[in-house]
């Protein structure tokens, strides 16, 4: 079993700052990326940021550029999200997600979701 645990969500005022903080447990192989996304009443889940583990490569929403950054550490099989400038509109229940590889075959690679963090941003 793997299980993504999510930390660091909460309420904060407009142009405030908040990191998130996830950890990956459990059995598997390797992890091949771990991401954010969020989801706000009413709204589809959409994706925050990605990050890949061979080249560290990263991918961000339009809506967050220059604001947010992902990063991980790949040790502790750890994933943050630091988030600055926050918005309104960026009030939303926030999603780990990890692409988990449980053999040597990257076919055995699955999809797991954390249970979500809040994060409200308002004066």
């Amino acid at each position: 079993q793997v299980q993504l645990v999510e930390s660091g969500g909460g309420l904060v005022q407009p142009g405030g700052s908040l990191k998130l903080s996830c950890a990956a447990s459990g059995s598997f192989f390797s992890i091949r990326a771990m991401g954010w996304y969020r989801q706000a009443p009413g709204k589809q889940r959409e994706l925050v940021a990605t990050v890949t583990t061979d080249d560290d490569s990263t991918n961000y929403a339009d809506s967050v550029k220059a604001r947010f950054t992902i990063s991980r550490d790949k040790a502790k099989n750890m994933v943050y999200l630091q988030m600055v400038s926050l918005k309104p509109e960026d009030t939303a229940l926030y999603y780990c997600n990890g692409q988990v590889q449980h053999t040597t075959h990257y076919l055995s690679t699955r999809d797991y979701w954390g249970q979500g963090t809040q994060v409200t941003v308002s004066s």
